[in-house]
Formats: C-alpha cells, sequence, structure tokens
C-alpha cells in the first residue's frame, strides 16, 4: 500500500478505535481538567482565590470550546496556556518580586522583553523549543480529538464563568501588596484583567479632566536667566529609606535621626504613593513632578506608560536654564523601560549599574564615587544635574549585606529584619557625609544643592505601625493610602550654596512636589506648568492628588495635556 494511503488507512482506524472507546476521550478531557485542579491546590491559596482560579479557567476552556469546537484541544490548550502563566509569572517574580499582571498583555514593549532575554540566560532558546513542542503536542491532539460541543452551549458557559469571575473581582477588593508575593498567579491575573479592562474603558490609561479653563502658555519659550550662578544639583534616590523611630518601641544608634535633618535643623516629611516595594512609583513622583495614582489600576506599569509620551519634568526645565541631565541608576535600564522613561523626562546621560560597572548589590559609596567621578570630568563646563540612585538598603534585610564595612556593629534588639535595616542605614549615612566631605574638599568654589529622599518606607515596616492592627486591618489601611503607611522623609542640604527660597519646603510634602522645592531652592525661573503647580501647592497646603479628592490633579493633567507635554494618553 502506497505511504500515503498508510497513512490514511492508520488516522482512520485510530479515529474509529476512538469512536468505539468514547470512555477513552472522556478520560482525557478528565485528565487534563484534574491537571489544572492539580495547579490550582499547588498555587491558590484561600477559598476565594481558588474561586477566581475555577471561574478563571471555566471562561477559559468555554472561550476555546466557542473557537475550537473540540474539548480536548480547548482543555490542552487553555492547560498549556495557565502553564504559561504560571512559569512566567515565577520568572517575573524572581527578577522584580512581582507576577505576571493582566495588564502586562495591554502593554508589550520590546525593553521588558529584551530584559528578560538579558536577565535569564539561554531563554530565548527555551522559549522558542517549549513552543514548537506545544504545537506539535496541540497538533496532534487536533487530529485525534472527535469531540465536538455546540457553539450555543459553549458561549452560554463563556458567558456564565465571565459574569462569575465579574463580580468576584468587583465586589472584593484585592489586596495591592501581593502583587509582590508569590503564587495566586491565575487569579489576581483574571481579577486584574477584569478591573483594568473596566478602568481602562472607564477613564482610560490617565485621570484627566475632559476640558478646563484656561491654559500654561507657552513652556518650551519661557526663558531662564538667574543673577546668580546656579548650583549644581544632586537629588540622592535614598532606596527603602525612612526614620524607622517613627515605628512605636524601635532602638536606634545614637545619630541616628541626624540622616533625615536638614541643612536648617527641620526634620521633613514626604508623603509618596507606594506601599512597600515600587520604587518607580516616586520615580515617576520626583522626575515628572505629578501622581502616580492618577493611573489607577495601571499605577504598576507607569513607568513603561509614560516613557514617550509625559515629557514634562524636572530634568526638562533644568536644561532649559542651561543644565547638563544625567541619571545614575543602580539596576539596568531595561527595568520598566527606566532608560526611555528617563529620557522623555529631559535626562541626556543615563548611566545603568553595567554602563557604570557595578557587581551585584553595591554600598552607597560606589554611586557617590560615580557622581564625583563626573563633578570632576565636567568641572568649569555647565551646570549639572545629577540623579543618584543608592541600593544597599534594599530588601532583603533577612543576611549580613558587606558585614565587613560595619566592624563593632551591635544589634540595638528589634528583631533580625529591622537591625539590619538600620545598620545598613548608617552605612548609608556615613557614605553620604563622606561624599559631602569630599564634594567641598575636590569642588572648594562649585555650588551644590543637595536632596535627598526616601522612596518608600521597608515592606516589614507596616507590621510595625501599631502591632495592635489585624493583616486585614492593615490591607484596608493601605488601600485607603493611609499617610502613616507611605511617609519616608526628604532632607535640603547644600555645599558653597545658600537656598534661596525653601518656602514651599512644607515639613510634609506630597512626593509630585519635590521637584518644585528644588527649583525654588535653587533660586531658579519657574515655566509655566511649575507657575500652576506652585499655586496648587499653596492653595492645597502640600497636597497634591489627596486635595479635593484627586481634582486639581485631574485637572492640572488636561492643561498638560492641552499644552501638548502629556501625549497619547
Amino acid at each position: 500500500m502506497p505511504p500515503a494511503l498508510a497513512f490514511l488507512d492508520r488516522r482512520l482506524a485510530t479515529r474509529e478505535a476512538l469512536a468505539r472507546h468514547g470512555w477513552s476521550r472522556i478520560a482525557l478531557v478528565a485528565t487534563i481538567h484534574g491537571a489544572a485542579a492539580v495547579v490550582m491546590w499547588l498555587t491558590e491559596e484561600t477559598l476565594l482565590d481558588k474561586a477566581a482560579f475555577v471561574l478563571a479557567w471555566g471562561f477559559l476552556n468555554f472561550l476555546l470550546l466557542a473557537a475550537l469546537r473540540r474539548p480536548v484541544l480547548a482543555g490542552a490548550f487553555a492547560l498549556a496556556l495557565i502553564t504559561v502563566l504560571v512559569l512566567l509569572s515565577r520568572l517575573k517574580h524572581s527578577i522584580l518580586f512581582m507576577t505576571v499582571n493582566f495588564v502586562d498583555l495591554m502593554i508589550i514593549d520590546t525593553d521588558t522583553f529584551g530584559f528578560l532575554m538579558t536577565v535569564v540566560p539561554g531563554l530565548a532558546e527555551k522559549v522558542a523549543t517549549g513552543l514548537a513542542v506545544a504545537a506539535l503536542a496541540l497538533a496532534a491532539v487536533w487530529w485525534l480529538d472527535s469531540f465536538r460541543v455546540r457553539l450555543r452551549s459553549a458561549t452560554f458557559g463563556c458567558a456564565v464563568s465571565l459574569a462569575g469571575l465579574t463580580g468576584l473581582s468587583l465586589s472584593v477588593d484585592s489586596d495591592p501588596y501581593n502583587e509582590f508575593t508569590a503564587g495566586q498567579y491565575v487569579s489576581k491575573f483574571a481579577r486584574s484583567g477584569i478591573v483594568a479592562v473596566g478602568e481602562y474603558l472607564d477613564r482610560g490609561l490617565l485621570e484627566a479632566d475632559a476640558q478646563v479653563n484656561g491654559t500654561l502658555g507657552g513652556v518650551a519659550d519661557a526663558s531662564c536667566t538667574t543673577a546668580h550662578r546656579p548650583p549644581n544639583i544632586v537629588m540622592v534616590f535614598d532606596e527603602s529609606s525612612f526614620d524607622l523611630t517613627a515605628m512605636p518601641g524601635v532602638r536606634a544608634p545614637a545619630g541616628y535621626r541626624e540622616h533625615f535633618a536638614s541643612l536648617d535643623g527641620k526634620a521633613r516629611r514626604l508623603v509618596v504613593e507606594g506601599v512597600g516595594g515600587p520604587s518607580w512609583y516616586t520615580e515617576y513622583n520626583v522626575l515628572t513632578g505629578l501622581s502616580v495614582r492618577s493611573y489607577g489600576r495601571f499605577a504598576d506599569f507607569v513607568t513603561r506608560i509614560a516613557a514617550g509620551r509625559v515629557e514634562r519634568g524636572l530634568p526638562h526645565a533644568l536644561r532649559r536654564c542651561g543644565y547638563r541631565t544625567f541619571s545614575l541608576y543602580s539596576f539596568m535600564g531595561a527595568f520598566l523601560s527606566a532608560r526611555r522613561f528617563h529620557e522623555t523626562t529631559g535626562i541626556e546621560h543615563f548611566y545603568d549599574s553595567a554602563a557604570l560597572g557595578a557587581k551585584g548589590v553595591e554600598p552607597d559609596s560606589f554611586y557617590y564615587d560615580a557622581a564625583a567621578r563626573i563633578f570632576g570630568r565636567e568641572r568649569g563646563r555647565q551646570p549639572l544635574f545629577l540623579m543618584v540612585y543608592t541600593l544597599a538598603n534594599h530588601f532583603p534585610w533577612d543576611y549580613r549585606f558587606r558585614p565587613e564595612l560595619t566592624p563593632g556593629w551591635r544589634d540595638p534588639g528589634n528583631g533580625s529584619e529591622a537591625d539590619e535595616y538600620l545598620r545598613r542605614q548608617m552605612l548609608s549615612k556615613r557614605h553620604y557625609g563622606e561624599f559631602v566631605a569630599r564634594l567641598a574638599r575636590e569642588f572648594p568654589h562649585e555650588p551644590f544643592l543637595i536632596v535627598r529622599f526616601g522612596d518608600h518606607q521597608p515592606a516589614f515596616a507596616r507590621t510595625l505601625i501599631d502591632p495592635k492592627y489585624d493583616e486585614s486591618f492593615v490591607m484596608r489601611q493601605m488601600a485607603a493610602h493611609d499617610p502613616r503607611f507611605l511617609t519616608t522623609y526628604y532632607a535640603i542640604d547644600a555645599i558653597n550654596f545658600t537656598p534661596r527660597d525653601l518656602g514651599l519646603a512644607h515639613e510634609t510634602l506630597d512626593a509630585p512636589y519635590l521637584p518644585l522645592v528644588v527649583l525654588e531652592a535653587a533660586g531658579l525661573p519657574l515655566d509655566p506648568s511649575f507657575a500652576e503647580q506652585k499655586r496648587i501647592l499653596q492653595g492645597c497646603r502640600g497636597l497634591f492628588y489627596r486635595c479635593r479628592g484627586g481634582a486639581e490633579a485631574r485637572r492640572f493633567n488636561r492643561l498638560l495635556i492641552d499644552a501638548g507635554l502629556i501625549k497619547g494618553l
């Protein structure tokens, strides 16, 4: 018999055998759904999580059934998809300490893809091999599966599952901190999809009034002339830092609180917009002068969304005044599109950890030394702006980071994480003092304005605010943006320079106003957008998004859109 006929004969015989033994097909379908149940059991924790998983699994299966009509193939395809989701979530969490969110599918960029390919050697080959194997397996199932399901039945099942998932997602708020914990991969992804799609259809990516009275005028054409020599400006991104003695009962080493004081002796508080981990929230605040909360459910992706779209910020304002602008970034530039985002806000020279020659987690002195070298290289030219990131105080705090740098250290007795956190902060305090002394020594005639700030509290701090609070209460307070969970610090220092105006440097200040404080302290003229924001600061007494339930932020966003400084949002 010719090979082609033999192949057809074998296929027909196989299909007839399957038809005679329908139980085998039922067993195959049951095996696939049983495997999904195992995934649910291993990755989902609470009854609510499991319910969301079941509804998401049902919606995906019925959706594929409506398209393919074959239950074995639909189940196999659905199982392959959730397996990939779990693997990608575990991979993302191992690198970024975040799991895959539905918005990851809505905002796909080459930076993120390149980042994953860089940090995971051989990932591209593994993905290609996996796709090839999956394609062959699904093709075999397609060939063998003779079951059919009515389109009407599949559509009905899809609608019921989607309705159940929507009701569950909208009636029970998600814990925002869960984005940073492993597990619940499918339920979190599915619930985030319902919320994100609903929010996008309701208001888009960015909150803004439909129309407002007035305009900002010609921001790009605003002049910037000063009667004095403008200072070099350094902003220090003090990773995970705040005054831990604000927590009741914390014991700290002598001299600890001095680190949080400004040159006038005041300890100022900065109210940020992220709890326990999202440094990029505050990064967006202090570079653009805008609120992350304006992005609602899309806040976790703010730098990726803003890159190429938000062209307003402190670096742009400083370049208008003749500054050269630099970022010394302590991680990979592709992380959350950091490089593109910085360039969008006006950074001319972006150096990530690889360009700086970092070998893993470096002490703060590593980045301060890099900053000092830039000042030495650029001496006598235009005034400089440097955004200097630190990393030593980043979590986890369950191990001794560079213990040789703190000989003789004795734990104060607050518990392992808190004591390690305090040790690293004291190391940061010493390295910052050495940096200031070096600038004063090597550049005796150069004026410097230095503004330090903490980007968020450490994750463990939420358990110290009040021991009587249970976890559910803490979750509700964080979701309600309780300032106790959001307050860090900012401090203003100077070398060979007296700040011109600290009138806007309130003792408690929302993070989006920090660029305005820098411009005022440096004595630089404000362009129309910052002049308008100064009016908001004065009227709202240091509150930004929190002022009038977000009304001022929405109005300001519309003014920036109309001025062409925010595009495509």
